[in-house]
Formats: C-alpha cells, structure tokens, sequence
C-alpha cells in the first residue's frame, strides 16, 4: 500500500499542491512600479557583502523601490539556526535561501540576497528557481589577502588558529562564479563605486 504521501517527481508530497493566487508577481511588482528581482551577493568572508548590501538597499528605497535585505548572519538566527557549516548544512542554508528570496520576487519586491554561498552548484539551483532576468548573481569579488587583512569579525585568525573548521577561503573551499551578471572589486573600489555599477545594470 503506497503512502499517502509518495513523492512526486519536484519531491513534494502528492497531497502538497501549489495553490495559485489571483493577484499575479506581475500584479504585484507592477503596483509597486518595479521589475522584481534577486540580487545575489557571493563573495568570500570580508569581502563587504554586507556593506555593500546594505548600501545597495538603502540607496535603491532612496528611489522609491521596495525591497527586501536578507543576509547570511541575520537568516542564520531564526530561519536557519539549526544548522551548522558542514557541506551539507551549507547547501542546505543556500537552497532554503534561494526558496525563500524566490517567494520575495514573487511578492513583488527587489530582494538582496548576501551569502558566501561558497558552492557553484547551489548558486545555480538557486538561479533555476527564478525566470530568465530575475536572478542576477554579483560577484564581490575581493582577494583572500585583503578579506584577512579587513577581518571584521577575527573570522580568518580563529580560522588560521584552529578554532574555526571549514572555514571558507582557509580549509573550506570558494568556487568563484564563472559568468556573474555583475563583478564588482571592494578591494579596488570605493562602496560607492560599487553601488553605482550595480545599479546601473538592475535599474533600467
């Protein structure tokens, strides 16, 4: 006797079915007068994904856009707190990640999305959740050298001392995108050089 709840083919339980809303992502994202879409912030520790994020957030509701900002540490206190930094529990953090910022998009809103995310492969099962255009992955692109000089957290110096394990960067690897939207260098680059070029390819 087969269960009640088989799983089907995208692993949801044949009794879990999408329920459609009348008001649309396009009907959403159009009352807010704006193109909905996930910036996806992926770079080493240090290398000013937060910063630039949070930057990025403030200058685009300057304009009048709505937005939402979630951030690695901030998910990693509620939604993501029962998880730790194996592999495994890193892809899972970046796959309920990429659910969670494809729901945002699908309010309407433009969402920041700022993780080491440190695997190609979950970046990109992150991307096939959004239609063409809505997933743009920039890159914060910033040399191991300079991400250990800044240390905001003495991350890398616990790391180099032992206390840390799988630390990204230092025992853990970072598969850099290959063909990111949008690079920006925080180590030669001011923040809002940064900012600039990063609204100039999503405000349009």
């Amino acid at each position: 006797m087969s269960s009640p709840y088989e799983q089907r083919d995208n692993d949801s339980p044949v009794e879990v079915v999408w329920h459609a809303s009348g008001v649309s992502k396009a009907d959403r994202a159009k009352l807010k007068g704006q193109q909905a879409r996930c910036l996806w912030l992926t770079g080493l520790s240090g290398s000013g994904k937060s910063t630039l994020a949070n930057a990025l957030e403030v200058a685009l509701a300057a304009q009048g856009r709505h937005t939402y900002l979630l951030d690695g540490d901030n998910v990693r206190h509620g939604l993501n707190k029962d998880l730790g930094m194996t592999d495994e529990d890193r892809t899972e953090n970046i796959r309920r990640v990429g659910e969670l910022s494809k729901l945002l998009v699908d309010a309407g809103l433009i969402v920041i999305s700022a993780f080491i995310s440190p695997f190609r492969s979950d970046r990109e099962a992150a991307r096939a959740l959004f239609e063409p255009g809505e997933f743009i992955e920039v890159y914060v692109n910033a040399p191991l050298a300079a991400c250990e000089q800044r240390d905001p957290k003495g991350l890398y110096q616990k790391a180099r001392e032992g206390l840390i394990k799988d630390f990204t960067g230092i025992d853990s690897p970072y598969e850099a995108p290959e063909a990111p939207e949008i690079t920006v260098d925080t180590a030669a680059d001011d923040l809002d050089t940064c900012v600039r070029k990063v609204l100039a390819a999503v405000c349009n």
